[in-house]
């Protein structure tokens, strides 16, 4: 029998085995690559050509956030401007809500930029001369759609980034902060399904840009979007993204979640990248309990209805703060009214170290 898939199940934006070269040799060396399999070092010697993405697949889904981190270099830019052709893949497809943008007509390309793909830049270039609310309609304006509507709209999106009360002055009177949700504010007028932000926040100070990481995951979740959020650092991505993927020289190295990346780096590469992340507030309960067989194999004198209980879903954090408050050292895990697993104190141990070492993942 067949599952029914799930609107969180629907596949937004699909990356198939995407490429980017950049230079007049590209379609040469392509051809190099794929017969020769030349390195990135092969084909900027050989071809003065550079890879800026080498076969990427991913998915984005309905609902999410998807997250892709990345040095300077990595690739992550010039991966966003695929996604809505800004500029043209040298092999592999993007699709978007099923059509491969490349077979798009420019009318029909323009339709699903203007419709379907928000896009803000760290630059959010702000016209000057036109108010914040002029600024926000600007992508309606271009639509066609009327003054009073595309005003009304505008005036409802900075309502939802917090601007409701800065629709008449200018953008030399805004700070760096409050320019970027303008940005987002004329993004989601246009009510896209999809939104795409390289590196929006990357400038700002810190305290201001840990409010807007959170503000703008609110909103994405309340409005029901999908988005794909460039940045350089993964402290962002995992307060941010559903899903992160890690790159590294055009490739895509790891995707999954925080918890997957932070636990089960795919290589050293992602490892150094994780090794001073907190794992605290990302590893759940249901990757680091032990079950209940083992609990009362060791413990045949205590009643598993005497523990302390949390949630699969619960971090390391609530079990530590659940187990200090109720004196007891171990927790039990509940899950559709009943226990799955135990923690422990070792177990905690372990899921702060990331030693997992001798201890099969629970399911």
């Amino acid at each position: 029998m067949t599952t029914p898939h799930t609107q969180a199940d629907e596949i937004l934006v699909d990356c198939q085995s995407v490429w980017k070269i950049f230079g007049e040799k590209a379609p040469e060396a392509m051809k190099a690559i794929t017969g020769q399999g030349l390195s990135k070092r092969d084909i900027l010697q050989k071809f003065g050509c550079m890879v800026g993405v080498s076969g990427v697949s991913l998915q984005v889904r309905r609902g999410e956030i998807f997250c892709i981190m990345g040095l300077s270099g990595s690739g992550k830019s010039t991966l966003i401007r695929l996604l809505n052709r800004l500029i043209a893949p040298t092999q592999g497809r993007v699709l978007v809500k099923g059509k491969d943008l490349a077979t798009l007509d420019a009318a029909a390309l323009r339709d699903m930029r203007a419709h379907h793909i928000g896009m803000v830049f760290q630059s959010v270039a702000l016209l000057p001369h036109r108010t914040v609310l002029e600024n926000t309609a600007f992508g309606l304006e271009v639509q066609g759609v009327a003054k009073e509507e595309r005003n009304r709209i505008a005036a409802e999106a900075l309502e939802k980034v917090g601007l409701a009360d800065w629709q008449n002055h200018y953008p030399d009177e805004l700070s760096g902060g409050m320019q970027q949700r303008v940005g987002l504010a004329r993004a989601i007028a246009a009510d896209p399904e999809i939104i795409l932000m390289d590196e929006p926040f990357s400038a700002l100070d810190p305290l201001i840009r840990r409010q807007l990481q959170d503000e703008f995951r609110t909103l994405t979740k309340q409005l029901g979007k999908s988005a794909a959020f460039i940045t350089h650092d993964l402290d962002e991505a995992i307060r941010i993204g559903d899903r992160i993927a890690i790159m590294k020289d055009g490739v895509l190295i790891q995707v999954g979640t925080a918890e997957e990346i932070v636990r089960n780096p795919a290589d050293d590469y992602v490892a150094e990248f994780v090794a001073g992340i907190s794992r605290l507030n990302l590893v759940k309960a249901r990757s680091i309990m032990g079950t209940v067989a083992e609990f009362r194999a060791a413990h045949p004198d205590v009643a598993l209805d005497a523990l302390p209980r949390a949630a699969a879903e619960a971090d390391i954090a609530e079990l530590i703060a659940l187990s200090t408050r109720t004196g007891l050292e171990s927790v039990a895990i509940m899950d559709d009214g009943g226990p799955v697993g135990v923690v422990s104190p070792r177990d905690l141990l372990r899921g702060i170290q990331g030693d997992q070492a001798g201890r099969p993942a629970a399911h």
